[in-house]
């Protein structure tokens, strides 16, 4: 059940910078997107505090940022043309391999 709510609470961690992109422009505030990001926010740090009654913190912590970097930076492949280079492929695969490990080492 704490994998799990460890698992949407990094899910929710890829709404906040969505919403944060997309809520300010040269246009002014869009309050839409940026109660999203809030909302995202709230949702992911509530599902963090569940999943680490029984995951240890640092795990926790790890794994949630882990999840949500590495959405993030797939969605701003995704829907703002970021660039997508080996390089940078790489080192998000570094950031899985991190993910994965701290799954398998953890009890």
């Amino acid at each position: 059940m704490e994998w799990m709510a460890l698992l949407v609470a990094g899910v929710f961690e890829w709404g906040w910078p969505v919403g944060l992109k997309l809520g300010w422009s040269p246009s002014g505030a869009h309050w839409g997107w940026l109660a999203f990001a809030a909302l995202s926010m709230g949702a992911s740090g509530a599902l963090l505090l569940i999943a680490q009654r029984q995951i240890a913190m640092g795990t926790a912590y790890a794994v949630w940022t882990g999840i949500g970097a590495v959405g993030t930076f797939v969605l701003g492949i995704l829907l703002f043309g970021e660039g997508a280079t080996i390089a940078r492929f790489f080192c998000v695969a570094l950031i899985v391999a991190g993910i994965v490990g701290l799954k398998i080492a953890s009890k």
